[in-house]
């Protein structure tokens, strides 16, 4: 058997038990039952956003929004938006900051700033578990929830992160599972390998 063949096999066997480990622990369950419950909210917060940029263009004021502002405003409305809900495309900024004079200076403070933003996010989350009401809900009501949550917490936190999904609602959803917040700092800091490619895909665009 050829050299490569025998890495091809253990490189097989390894995502093989990652998938068996996986479907044993119930992951791929906890997906589906998370993604079903919030699959109305979803298609709700689509239909109004598509609703409203149909009267009014969402995209362009934003755009012009980073034409308007000072390079401090725009980062403060940036760093304020990567905080609550991150729901503005960081794109839009990625490609401000390719206009302005240092274009990789300016990358560099979005990615501070929305990673900064989430770690604010997890403090939200965990300040929100200190409620009396809140916290009584989750022991009784999603102790199964939350004991899977901090289980694949690491994961959660790498998509948020790498995917374009928002950073800051994975960081909210770990504050209130309580995952450790060494965890994500660490698993978050794949924000700013995200922020280099993006970087240099609309760099190279512009």
């Amino acid at each position: 058997m050829k050299p490569e063949d025998t890495k091809s096999k253990a490189k097989k066997s390894k995502f093989q038990l990652l998938h068996q480990y996986y479907a044993y622990t119930g992951f791929y369950s906890f997906v589906w039952q998370a993604v079903k419950k919030a699959l109305p909210y979803i298609v709700g917060i689509v239909i109004l956003v598509y609703a409203v940029n149909h009267f009014f263009d969402i995209n362009q004021t934003l755009t012009h929004l980073t034409e308007v502002l000072p390079a401090y405003g725009v980062l403060s409305f940036f760093f304020v938006s990567e905080t609550l809900l991150g729901l503005v495309p960081p794109e839009i900024f990625i490609a401000w900051a390719g206009k302005m004079y240092s274009p990789w200076f300016y990358l560099g403070v979005l990615a501070v700033l929305s990673y900064g933003g989430g770690l604010v996010s997890y403090w939200m989350g965990l300040t929100i578990t200190k409620i009396p009401s809140v916290h009584n809900y989750m022991v009784v009501k999603m102790e199964k929830q939350l004991k899977n949550s901090k289980k694949w917490g690491g994961f959660l936190i790498m998509v948020g992160a790498v995917l374009p999904l928002p950073f800051s609602i994975a960081c909210l959803a770990a504050g209130i599972i309580e995952f450790p917040f060494k965890n994500v700092m660490l698993f978050g800091s794949l924000r700013f390998i995200r922020f280099a490619i993006y970087g240099i895909i609309i760099f190279s665009a512009l």
